[in-house]
């Protein structure tokens, strides 16, 4: 099947989930994981109607960002930020989903109040609680969204979190529960200068559940372009490194 066919199964799907789930399939957004996919497929894909692309590598991103600048497309970053990165990820990126620690919040509020202007984020929470995966953790997640709400350049605008790579639906439920239960917890909190829009989670093999959930951002990949030639380890780190660890304490 052509990305066209596939993009048009996976709105099909995403409907069908929407309406199982009580909700406007318009109200399901879709951000294209564009990880390892070339710039002419990408154009493609949005040409076929894909609005948001989703990239997890900065440098990979900036390199495809000089080539579809100007394509009608919102970029989003989605993986795992590094504070070195900041000045470059604010070169392209429309919204950040993978906020988790306060260092970040502090890196990049310096180089946005230096720029003069705002930025859309997401906190990423580390639903599934593996020492593998980036995200604060659920217990800490409140306490970071109120850090951060204070940093006038930043507008927290919802949650992330990337379910269990399990075929075990019970689990994977689980982390999706989880990450709803803690937004809804911050809307009723009512925590100044928090809007709680967006929840972002399930991708390519999880996305029914995740909507079924109560996800309305979803982030697909392969199911539109098709297995990737480089593993998924690459994109998201099976291991931290102390710098990581260090900025997460």
């Amino acid at each position: 099947m052509s990305i066209k066919e596939n993009l048009e199964q996976v709105k099909q799907n995403i409907a069908r989930a929407a309406v199982k789930a009580g909700k406007r399939p318009e109200d399901i957004i879709l951000v294209m994981a564009t990880k390892t996919v070339e710039p002419e497929r990408i154009r493609e894909a949005i040409k076929a109607g894909g609005l948001i692309i989703g990239e997890n590598k900065v440098q990979e991103a900036m390199k495809k960002y000089k080539v579809l600048k100007d394509e009608d497309a919102e970029w989003h970053f989605i993986g795992h930020l590094q504070t070195n990165k900041v000045k470059d990820v604010l070169t392209f990126a429309d919204m950040i989903h993978s906020v988790d620690r306060l260092h970040l919040v502090e890196k990049l509020d310096q180089r946005l109040q230096q720029e003069g202007r705002s930025l859309d984020i997401l906190i990423q929470v580390n639903t599934s609680h593996e020492e593998s995966k980036y995200g604060v953790a659920p217990e800490a997640a409140v306490s970071l969204i109120k850090q951060t709400a204070r940093y006038d350049t930043l507008k927290v605008r919802g949650l992330m979190t990337i379910g269990l790579f399990t075929k075990d639906e019970v689990k994977i439920r689980t982390c999706f529960k989880m990450l709803k239960e803690i937004y809804d917890n911050v809307i009723k909190e009512g925590v100044d200068r928090v809007q709680m829009k967006y929840l972002s989670m399930g991708m390519s093999g999880d996305y029914r559940i995740a909507i079924e959930e109560g996800a309305n951002m979803v982030r697909i990949g392969t199911a539109i372009f098709g297995a990737r030639p480089t593993p998924d380890a690459y994109y998201w780190p099976s291991e931290k490194t102390d710098a990581d660890r260090a900025e997460q304490m």
